[in-house]
């Protein structure tokens, strides 16, 4: 009879530490040793390797202080504002030179000015999020790139109305002006402004903790609050894009002495490009890397429209003076 006894008691007992050790993928519990409780861990915490113990969840962001990720952003961020400054720079020192008179000059400025605030935005995505700062790092980089789409857009329109319609006197050749550009541009920056209004009125992004996409870590991360409102500002933001590429594409074959309209179509084919393929790798992700996707979309555009739209004008108005006049600027074949 003890022996039927001893052997249940071993049995009881291995049966209960099978229990606790398949639990522990379920349920994440501890498990007394030669025992046959187990407790649950509490929700910010996760038994160690043993199932002994509950030990605190990682807090997973890019932090400042030990992620490398974060550093390189850091270093990339710093370089591009220190490129965008240098443009800046160059076009405000050359302000009454054919090559900045030629290109829309208060366009072009606010371009510049809008790349250089959406490159700053991307210090609202590093550290922990706050619901100061995730309300405040999607709005700002949605308004500020718009107005640099709609400057883009803008320089595109005023291109096609100048080269294309050549008739004198013609009614479109009277809006190819600065007027007309400024308004183009504070007018497709509004429609964004106001479905930013209305996001942040209806449902704004708040801080957000997600304890189920990893059992050993807790993600710090921005609920974005209405899905719709995020993907009508990216939505609008890549109307703005596609229609400047389009239009830009259509006028890419105007003459050497004026290939503005190239450079729109290669920096909105970049720009295009870097947030079509943004959207499957975004949505594919957790966690940091989630935000670090959105954070290499925002760098990688921004030096795409820069480096196509700007370079080639900094690089005559430096190292070509002789063509900076405005006979080479009209005539040169």
């Amino acid at each position: 009879m003890m022996f039927h006894l001893n052997l249940f008691s071993k049995s009881s007992n291995f049966f209960w530490k099978a229990l606790c050790y398949f639990s522990a993928e379920i349920v994440s519990p501890i498990c007394i040793p030669d025992s046959e409780i187990c407790f649950k861990c509490p929700e910010k915490e996760w038994p160690d390797e043993k199932n002994v113990n509950c030990i605190p969840k990682i807090y997973e962001f890019l932090s400042y202080d030990n992620d490398f990720l974060t550093l390189i952003f850091l270093f990339i961020s710093m370089m591009l504002l220190a490129m965008t400054l240098l443009v800046l720079g160059t076009f405000i020192y050359y302000w009454e030179t054919s090559v900045v008179r030629a290109n829309n000059r208060t366009v072009s400025l606010i371009l510049v000015i809008s790349i250089l605030l959406s490159l700053l935005c991307v210090f609202l995505f590093l550290g922990r999020p706050v619901d100061i700062t995730c309300m405040l790092r999607q709005v700002s980089f949605g308004v500020f790139f718009s107005i640099a789409v709609s400057s883009v857009l803008a320089k595109t329109i005023t291109v096609c109305i100048a080269f294309k319609v050549t008739k004198p006197g013609s009614y479109w050749r009277k809006l190819a002006t600065v007027k007309v550009s400024n308004f183009l541009v504070l007018f497709c920056s509004s429609v964004q402004v106001l479905i930013c209004v209305i996001w942040l009125s209806v449902s704004p992004p708040f801080q957000d903790y997600d304890m189920f996409s990893y059992p050993e870590k807790i993600i710090i991360q921005c609920n974005e609050g209405s899905v719709i409102g995020f993907y009508s500002m990216l939505g609008y933001m890549g109307f703005l894009a596609a229609v400047s590429f389009l239009l830009a594409f259509v006028v890419r074959t105007l003459p050497d002495s004026f290939n503005e309209a190239k450079y729109i179509t290669f920096s909105m084919l970049v720009f295009c490009s870097v947030w079509i393929a943004m959207i499957p790798a975004y949505l594919s992700t957790r966690g940091k890397y989630m935000v670090a996707v959105e954070i290499f979309a925002i760098l990688a555009s921004s030096a795409g429209t820069i480096t196509c739209i700007f370079f080639p004008k900094c690089y005559i108005m430096l190292f070509k003076p002789e063509l900076n006049i405005r006979k080479e600027i009209y005539f040169r074949k």
